[in-house]
């Protein structure tokens, strides 16, 4: 990738930098800028964080992303009052969730860092990521019932199958905030940390990533997804040929050929 303006470039709602990681990829670090709205998510917003990632994806210096926003928020809601005055063919005219649909489709890792609040859909761009590290005082939740409506960029979906049918039921029809603790054992979390180590963790997690050959990292992820989307055969098969199609690659052969001499492996394709 040539120009790298994304980094650092002049975005409304996020800020966006980069942290070079010794001997690894490096990690893209978006943070959720309004702190005026407690990080509520608006449209303009998530496409930002939509052409960052996209941008990283083609970015050749780039391994992971972490997106995270203060310690007292990491988006405490969607903007209600973007929606408060629409109808439903006006909510249905936005689109308002295209960039979510762009984010989905993102092929390098993308992790949330969370403390303080993750409501609506903040809890949902948490889900939305492909790891969650959270702080002891995260508070996670999906109370849209209260405001008369549902979820609607995946928290019906992504919290049941995260950690089940009864308890997101139980989450999701009263609106009650949950500890990270809580998320943590009914398995939504990747870790819990210190308020004040949360981020660092979230960054040590990114750079363990940034080590590891990046077309397996992908391929990885890729395949751990479709787990959600279809049958435990055809999940098994798409995973089978991305095993496959691995050993054809410089990296297997380095991989291997590193373990049985037994010395840290040099990954070419990056």
């Amino acid at each position: 990738m040539g120009e790298r303006t994304y980094i650092n470039g002049s975005y409304k709602n996020i800020l966006v930098s980069e942290t070079e990681n010794a001997g690894c990829l490096n990690t893209i670090l978006i943070r959720i800028n309004r702190p005026d709205a407690m990080n509520a998510l608006n449209i303009e917003l998530m496409g930002e964080i939509a052409s960052v990632l996209t941008a990283a994806d083609k970015d050749d210096k780039a391994g992971c992303s972490v997106i995270t926003g203060s310690d007292k928020a990491f988006a405490a809601g969607a903007d209600i009052k973007e929606m408060a005055d629409a109808n439903s063919a006006e909510i249905y005219e936005r689109e308002m969730f295209a960039s979510w649909d762009v984010i989905r489709k993102v092929k390098k890792p993308v992790i949330a860092a969370v403390s303080g609040y993750a409501l609506g859909g903040g809890c949902e761009l948490a889900m939305l990521c492909d790891m969650i590290a959270a702080s002891e005082s995260a508070k996670f939740g999906q109370p849209e019932v209260n405001l008369g409506v549902i979820p609607g960029a995946g928290g019906t979906q992504r919290l049941t199958r995260a950690v089940g049918k009864a308890r997101a039921m139980e989450i999701i029809l009263t609106g009650r905030m949950v500890s990270a603790y809580e998320m943590f054992e009914a398995g939504l979390l990747t870790k819990v940390s210190p308020d004040d180590k949360y981020l660092d963790d979230a960054m040590s997690l990114a750079k363990a990533i940034c080590g590891k050959p990046t077309l397996a990292v992908q391929l990885a992820k890729e395949s751990v997804l479709k787990a959600f989307d279809t049958t435990i055969e055809s999940g098994i098969e798409f995973e089978r040929k991305n095993f496959y199609f691995l050993f054809s690659t410089e990296d297997k052969k380095e991989g291997m050929k590193a373990f049985v001499e037994k010395r840290k492996p040099e990954w070419k394709q990056r």
